[in-house]
């Protein structure tokens, strides 16, 4: 069974889970709700979109891991980093002497709900009310 622990002054740890449990601040990072500016300043940037889909084909990377596909330099993937945990898009675990880093997708679903889902539902239904038409017409 899995159940929230205190840890360090201000930190919860999942327990029950696999050793080196995902620690984070706050539970908002995984699942709450996310600056939706922070969010789209870390999307607007190629490096760091090249940065999550590098994660979305495998989680769990260490950040040598990652500067062996940028063309940057370990401090520029640092930084890039950076931001995206910022924006919750990347959390991250300790495991020994290596920080392995996770794709979070619950704050790009986040905007996708907020900003393109309700735009694009009536402009679907009218697409789909059109095609409708057109086909009793036959």
């Amino acid at each position: 069974m899995r159940r929230l622990r205190a840890g360090r002054p201000g930190e919860r740890q999942l327990t029950g889970g696999p050793p080196g449990s995902l620690r984070v601040t706050s539970w908002s990072h995984i699942v709450g709700r996310v600056d939706d500016d922070l969010v789209f300043k870390a999307l607007a940037d190629p490096t760091r979109r090249a940065l999550l889909d590098l994660l979305h084909l495998e989680g769990g990377q260490s950040l040598t891991d990652l500067v062996s596909h940028m063309e940057m330099t370990r401090f520029g993937v640092m930084k890039h980093l950076r931001l995206l945990e910022e924006a919750h898009l990347v959390v991250s675990r300790k495991a020994g002497r290596r920080r392995l880093h996770y794709l979070n997708p619950v704050p790009i679903r986040q905007v996708y709900e907020r900003w393109i889902d309700k735009y694009t539902e009536p402009t679907a239904t009218l697409l789909t009310d059109l095609k409708a038409t057109l086909e009793e017409e036959r």
